[in-house]
């Protein structure tokens, strides 16, 4: 049986097996997963705080780490992350993608120039992060089962999170490891490749690259035309939870990841398909048949586990697991 629940000091080693080596497949579907054991002991730390509705050093805001366990074997497959407050308590920095016109009255001309300014207009937002899931479970109930897990969390726990919530997909990365968008823009201001700044990423915050990161805006034209073609546009492993996010009710808006590009997502928190759609109920006995397959969730703070069964509905709003 699949299970979501929170992660756990002990879960280490696993996730840093998930998060791999620099450059691996599954690596790269998630920056915000730190790949040093202390700096990911801290995240785990945190998030058991978190859970304990405990305030942090710092008083930063709450951070949680889920894990999909294998409860068979006790293995870890993946991992899902939310930051009830996007930032941690520091600006929280994308480009937002607009347009400037330029115009001449007495030549008669304008043109519309498509611009990139560093905003941290995100800030506060919900945010969901460190999703990494092992090669072999995407495209699965699994696969769906983690990621959907953390509304169902959210739902249980509502008042812990902003009116609004945000996700960032990883943008375009090609097969020699080069990342167009870093490459034409942020790494002409580090003396860093798009891997090392990524790590950093993991372990701080994107803080760090948008303070030495141009305060202006950015003319779209000046990029690579392999930059330029990658605005917007999803690493084409992340497409399943970019299509997954979507049927949530998530959205591309205006905003895109300072490292590579990528969109960024957004929608009002209690329009998500699975918090508006979630019921409380009661387990009750035994299914005469296998019912429906369901996503179910229980238990608060660090009691909260989400798993998938079938389980029939009864006229008393109870519901029967075989």
């Amino acid at each position: 049986m699949w299970l979501v629940r929170p992660a756990l000091p002990g879960d280490v080693n696993q996730i840093l097996e998930i998060a791999g080596t620099a450059g691996s497949e599954t690596a790269r579907l998630s920056s915000t997963l730190p790949r040093q054991c202390e700096a990911l002991a801290k995240k785990i730390d945190h998030s058991l705080a978190s859970l304990a509705g405990k305030t942090t050093a710092g008083g930063q805001p709450p951070r949680f780490l889920f894990v999909l366990e294998d409860t068979a074997t006790g293995k870890i497959h993946g991992t899902a992350g939310i930051d009830a407050r996007a930032g941690n308590g520091q600006p929280f920095y994308n480009y937002r993608r607009d347009a400037l016109i330029h115009a001449s009255h007495e030549l008669g001309i304008s043109s519309r120039v498509d611009v990139l300014y560093p905003s941290h207009g995100l800030t506060d937002h919900t945010l969901l992060c460190s999703f990494s899931i092992t090669p072999e479970l995407r495209n699965t109930e699994a696969f769906e089962l983690l990621s959907r897990a953390r509304i169902l969390f959210i739902a249980s726990h509502r008042e812990w999170f902003a009116q609004r919530v945000a996700v960032e997909i990883q943008g375009v990365q090609l097969a020699d490891g080069s990342v167009p968008f870093w490459d034409s823009l942020g790494r002409h201001f580090f003396n860093m490749d798009f891997e090392t700044a990524d790590q950093y990423s993991g372990r701080l915050s994107k803080t760090f690259i948008a303070e030495l990161m141009p305060p202006n805006p950015v003319y779209v034209t000046l990029l690579s035309e392999a930059a330029q073609a990658a605005l917007g546009q999803p690493h084409e492993l992340t497409v399943p939870n970019l299509e997954l996010l979507q049927r949530e009710g998530f959205q591309a808006g205006c905003y895109l990841d300072i490292f590579d590009g990528g969109p960024v997502l957004e929608a009002r928190t209690d329009a998500l398909h699975t918090l508006v759609t979630s019921q409380p109920k009661r387990l009750h006995g035994a299914s005469e048949d296998g019912g429906d397959a369901c996503l179910i969730s229980a238990g608060e703070g660090a009691r909260f586990r989400c798993t998938l069964a079938n389980v029939a509905d009864t006229l008393r709003g109870r519901l029967r697991y075989p």
